[in-house]
């Protein structure tokens, strides 16, 4: 059964559905015995609900999306690899 640390890193790929069976067999028996990393997923879970609903109700801003854009472009090299 993983730890706390491990759960915590796990989360966002556990709520995305991208864990193996047994890897979220394993987060999910730790969030059962867990009171503070369940209140994480919890809060986790929510937040990305939010987002979603936002992403869907309201258009993304030009300069949130020029600023996301160009923090892309400096973390890939000339070859369009991350690098």
């Amino acid at each position: 059964m993983p730890d706390c640390n491990q759960t915590l890193r796990e989360l966002e790929t556990f709520l995305d559905g991208e864990l193996s069976a047994e890897a979220r067999d394993a987060i999910q028996g730790h969030l059962g015995g867990c009171v503070d990393c369940h209140q994480a997923f919890d809060f986790h879970a929510e937040l990305k609900l939010v987002i979603a609903r936002k992403c869907r109700e309201e258009a993304i801003p030009p300069s949130l999306l020029a600023r996301i854009e160009r923090c892309l472009d400096e973390d890939l090299d000339g070859d369009g690899n991350v690098g």
